[in-house]
């Protein structure tokens, strides 16, 4: 990330705020350097998509959604990660269309 990660989550927040959406850090990490996670949660649907940063095959930095399936699988993937590093974020998004409010490169599902 080239910002902080305590300014790009509060930037994030910010767009979905402007947008109608509600979002939540539920977890802070290191205000520098710690990893991001974004749970987005559509509220119409009741689906939950997970998004973390990566690398692409060309070395730029992308979007992933690095695992899939019912929400308490998703909550299980953010302990893992939790266990693996300590200084991560977790935001959690909910809006009405599932948006993520995420401006960088996604990785298509």
């Amino acid at each position: 990330m080239l910002l902080n990660s305590d300014l790009w989550v509060s930037a994030l927040i910010r767009r979905a705020e402007i947008e109608g959406a509600n979002a939540t850090v539920v977890r802070r990490g290191d205000a520098r350097a710690g990893t991001v996670i974004v749970k987005a949660y559509d509220t119409s649907t009741r689906q939950a998509r997970l998004f973390t940063e990566a690398f692409g095959q060309d070395g730029d930095r992308l979007w992933i959604q690095p695992v899939k399936g019912s929400e308490s699988e998703l909550d299980a993937y953010i302990e893992r990660q939790r266990g693996y590093d300590p200084d991560i974020w977790v935001v959690e998004v909910e809006d009405r269309q599932g948006r993520h409010f995420i401006t960088e490169t996604v990785a298509p599902d």
